[in-house]
């Protein structure tokens, strides 16, 4: 995957994932508000790897 891929990816996971936390928050469901800050997380480190990815093909 691009850089472009990645970060699209990262957003949609940050974005998903809060809605789940906030979501496990509101109905006190800790397994969903856990899979959110889990998939959030996720999102981060696709944001990362997207970061690098560009600045490595900077460089090139």
């Amino acid at each position: 995957m691009g850089e472009f891929t990645d970060k699209a990816k990262a957003a949609g996971n940050k974005v998903a994932g809060n809605v789940k936390e906030s979501i496990g928050d509101a109905t006190d469901n800790h397994d969903l508000e856990a899979e959110g800050k889990a998939q959030k997380t996720k999102g981060t480190a696709q944001d990362v790897s997207g970061t690098v990815k560009g600045k490595l093909g900077d460089d090139m």
